[in-house]
């Protein structure tokens, strides 16, 4: 039987400043594509649409306009930032497309043109710091390029070191792309906090490891063993341009590579062995591994209407058999907690199968630093 030719958009940079996050989610949604269609049980082959923003929020909804308006596409896998996302939302809207996110976002949305296959906070933020503030103490500085994701997540990480019994010493925003890092050194320094909260992204992100490697160097305070960077957003395929200095801090994601375990994903058509595999490439494949499942059921059109799809169903991922919460469209994933080992993370937390609560309105607040009582984060 003759595969079913379906039309899907990718809309991923391949320059700026979060080049390395957005390289990897290419090369996961890619290798899927490859493995859908050298499958000879799946009916469908993909023909990817791809188009290149170059790292400018402001060509996002042109070119997800131009997906929808000049092919036959109706989803698009794509888009790293916050920012982009949202750039994207009303073009989805107009056309009736769908956009699956697979890339870590700070929560407080749910869109019926977004499929969100990767982590919110009660699936990074929240499990992290329960897991640091009964080891390292409560009080954290917290830092964000200037744009959405850092300042919402350090929204609730406010409230959330406040319930904890803890206190922000310190919070500050660089812009996008900026490596002067000197400034907030010094006031990590001066604070000396328990933890510091790391939303900064790109270029910005590695230049602050650096800096926080020779600050530990001068005050031993400021060790990992001491007083960790934590992130919610860094994984395998940024550490290259961090090195050394990311040896000990902490990271939370639904996925870290584990070497010692042959993956059947990472043996399929299209994989680059050489390079480290991440979470943001394992959700972009997700991505594409879902719809085609969808694409090939009896009734699935892929149309908007994905409620049904999702309903009593699960799919096959690298994170595991998953389901997606057809109210939010969220998955359901694992959440594990890493620590940084040369081109990899140690993994010293795993929970599996965590139900996403994208706006934090149904997590047990009072499991997560030991029995203190959390308000609800507005």
């Amino acid at each position: 039987m003759a595969k079913r030719r379906v039309e899907i958009g990718i809309l991923y940079s391949r320059s700026g400043n979060y080049r390395l996050v957005s390289e990897a989610c290419h090369r996961g949604a890619m290798q899927a594509v490859a493995a859908i269609n050298a499958d000879p049980s799946s009916p469908i082959e993909f023909i990817a649409i791809e188009r290149d923003p170059q790292g400018n929020a402001d060509r996002y909804a042109t070119l997800a306009e131009d997906i929808l308006r000049n092919s036959d596409a109706r989803h698009i896998i794509g888009g790293v930032t916050s920012w982009s996302r949202k750039e994207i939302i009303p073009a989805l809207e107009k056309a009736d497309g769908i956009l699956w996110y697979a890339c870590p976002y700070e929560g407080f949305e749910a869109n019926e043109h977004v499929v969100y296959m990767h982590a919110c906070p009660n699936q990074h933020l929240v499990p992290l710091l329960g897991h640091v503030v009964p080891l390292f103490g409560a009080n954290g500085f917290l830092t964000g390029s200037n744009y959405i994701w850092g300042w919402e997540t350090n929204r609730v990480a406010r409230d959330l070191i406040a319930d904890a019994g803890g206190r922000v010493l310190g919070e500050r925003y660089l812009p996008l792309g900026e490596t002067d890092v000197a400034r907030l050194i010094e006031e990590i320094r001066a604070t000396r906090p328990n933890f510091i909260l790391n939303n900064l992204i790109g270029p910005s992100s590695y230049a602050f490891f650096q800096a926080y490697a020779e600050l530990s160097r001068q005050d031993d305070y400021f060790t990992p063993q001491h007083c960790p960077i934590i992130s919610c957003n860094l994984t395998e395929c940024e550490l290259p341009a961090i090195g050394a200095a990311g040896n000990g801090h902490l990271s939370a994601g639904p996925y870290f590579h584990d070497a010692s375990v042959k993956e059947p994903w990472l043996m399929s058509q299209g994989h680059d062995a050489v390079t480290r595999p991440s979470s943001f490439q394992a959700s972009a494949y997700a991505s594409v591994k879902v719809l085609a499942a969808i694409l090939a059921s009896e009734n699935g059109n892929g149309g908007s209407d994905l409620a049904a799809a999702f309903t009593r169903r699960s799919f096959e991922t690298p994170f595991g058999a998953i389901s997606i919460d057809p109210q939010t469209q969220h998955a359901t994933l694992p959440v594990e907690i890493g620590r940084i080992a040369g081109d990899g993370f140690e993994k010293v937390s795993i929970t599996t199968a965590v139900a996403p609560d994208p706006y934090l309105s149904r997590y047990d607040r009072a499991k997560v630093f030991g029995g203190r009582k959390l308000k609800v984060v507005s």
